[in-house]
């Protein structure tokens, strides 16, 4: 017979204010990248097409690069891979502590990303870059980037759920340079193959960073003293 385990109390959140000073320093970056996207402000379309040129260049080049950068970008950092991990950790969450609450707050969460994502591709319609001998192809709308939106939100919220239950030095070393390298690798992949301009790849982190502190807040919202979360924990 199964044992469930006692979950370990989850460190002290500090208030939320923190959180709403964040994401109202990322909405505002934002709503501006994007405003300088959608009104096609000429610095930012040369800085794009300059990095686009010279990437596509190289990946052109480097056919074995451009090879790994491939799997990594369609199969590692795939915004599918990365939901389907956000939904293990939410079963997980069930099983191992009955933690209905976060696990639907994460799961809720990457649901949200994925429509503001769509939205924000479907408003902008931002074209994608266009080479006579493409490395590799993607569908929809270019602004922001899915992959590096994606990427930025999961890690994020799951590196919140380890940080609330205080993981070893080792163990949360580990789970931020994995998170660094996963968000930053993606943005680098889709600029080098050609499918994404930079200026795409910060919307994505920018708006990615924005959803994560949006639902941070969520989750730590002021509850009465002694209130406890759906899921039976102390709020």
């Amino acid at each position: 017979m199964h044992h469930r385990t006692t979950a370990p109390p989850p460190l002290r959140s500090h208030a939320p204010r923190t959180a709403s000073l964040v994401a109202a320093a990322l909405g505002a970056c934002s709503v501006l990248l994007l405003i300088l996207v959608a009104v096609r402000w000429h610095p930012l379309l040369g800085l794009d097409g300059d990095l686009a040129r010279t990437t596509h260049r190289r990946a052109v080049e480097d056919r074995g690069l451009t090879h790994v950068l491939r799997v990594l970008s369609d199969w590692v950092w795939d915004p599918l891979t990365m939901r389907l991990l956000c939904a293990a950790v939410a079963v997980w969450l069930v099983w191992r502590w009955s933690a209905w609450w976060t696990a639907w707050w994460l799961a809720v969460t990457c649901a949200v990303t994925a429509i503001v994502q769509q939205t924000v591709k479907a408003a902008v319609h931002r074209p994608r870059p266009v080479w006579p001998d493409p490395v590799d192809s993607a569908h929809y709308a270019a602004f922001p980037s899915g992959h590096a939106l994606t990427a930025t939100v999961v890690c994020g919220l799951l590196l919140w759920i380890l940080h609330r239950h205080g993981p070893s030095r080792a163990v949360w070393v580990a789970a931020v340079t994995a998170a660094v390298v996963s968000v930053v690798g993606v943005g680098v992949t889709r600029v080098w193959l050609g499918v994404h301009w930079f200026s795409d790849v910060v919307g994505g982190w920018l708006f990615g960073a924005l959803l994560t502190a949006l639902a941070v807040m969520v989750y730590e919202w002021p509850r009465p003293a002694g209130a406890q979360l759906p899921d039976g924990r102390p709020g």
